[in-house]
């Protein structure tokens, strides 16, 4: 449906308007700032909420995915998930980066 389509590239656009600004707050606070990644043991998602615990847990079977491919597992909408990684990622669990139009979230190399 047509409604279906406008929904979907208003909500596209809204991931990257949020992303955007995301990286902005980034630049401002940590201009040369390195970042330290916190771990992501049993006892943190514990205590990560239900929801973020979903997304990190599938996050950490597949190592590196985009949104659409942890949506994929978790069996909820890409823009949900997309929005799940981002915060994982604004709390130091997880990195990002660009390729393209994809958005990669991913651990480091151990």
């Amino acid at each position: 449906m047509k409604e279906d389509r406008v929904i979907e590239t208003i909500l596209e656009k809204m991931d990257r308007m949020l992303e955007l600004e995301e990286e902005t707050l980034r630049i401002i606070s940590r201009e040369g700032e390195k970042r330290e990644l916190k771990p992501l043991d049993a006892l943190t998602l514990l205590d990560l909420p239900d929801h973020l615990r979903k997304t990190a847990m599938v996050m950490n079977k597949l190592k590196e995915a985009t949104a659409k491919e942890v949506a994929d597992e978790t069996e909820r909408e890409r823009s949900i998930e997309s929005a799940y990684l981002n915060q994982l990622h604004r709390e130091d669990y997880l990195l990002k980066r660009r390729e393209g139009r994809k958005v990669i979230f991913y651990f480091p190399e151990e």
